[in-house]
C-alpha cells in the first residue's frame, strides 16, 4: 500500500519560510515522479513542483527562485524548501507519485494517482 505523509506545513508572515516534507513508503516502482501540488478549497489543483527518480526538476514560473527540492533517496523523503513566501502562497500542499510521469514541462497533467493528505500554508502580509 503506497503512503505519502507530508509535514511541514504551518504559519509565517511573508518573506519567511517553510520546508515541507513528503515521505513515501511501499512504493516499489523502480521510476518515479514526485509532485508537490497545491490547492484553495473549491479550485483545481496548481502543479508546484516536480522531482523524478532521473534527477529532473520543474518548478512552476510563480515559484522559480523562491522554492528548491531536495531528494533523499534511502529516508524516501523529497522536501520542499519555500523561502520569500508571499500571501498568494496561501495553500494546502501536497504530494503525490506517479509511475510515469517526467519532471519537465506538462508534469502536473499526469495521473498522480497516490497523494497524501496535505498540510496548510497560511503566509500573512
Amino acid at each position: 500500500q503506497v503512503q505519502l505523509v507530508e509535514s511541514g506545513g504551518g504559519s509565517v508572515q511573508a518573506g519567511g519560510s517553510l520546508r515541507l516534507s513528503c515521505t513515501v513508503s511501499g512504493y516499489s516502482y523502480s521510476r518515479w515522479c514526485i509532485g508537490w501540488f497545491r490547492q484553495l478549497p473549491g479550485k483545481e489543483r496548481e502543479g508546484v513542483a516536480a522531482i523524478d527518480s532521473e534527477g529532473l526538476t520543474n518548478y512552476t514560473v510563480s515559484v522559480k527562485g523562491r522554492f528548491t527540492l531536495s531528494r533523499d533517496n534511502s529516508k524516501k523523503i523529497v522536501s520542499l524548501q519555500m523561502d520569500n513566501l508571499k500571501p498568494e502562497d496561501t495553500a494546502t500542499y501536497f504530494c503525490a507519485i506517479d509511475p510515469t510521469a517526467i519532471a519537465t514541462v506538462g508534469w502536473a497533467g499526469a495521473r498522480f494517482p497516490f497523494r497524501g493528505q496535505g498540510t496548510q500554508v497560511t503566509v500573512s502580509s
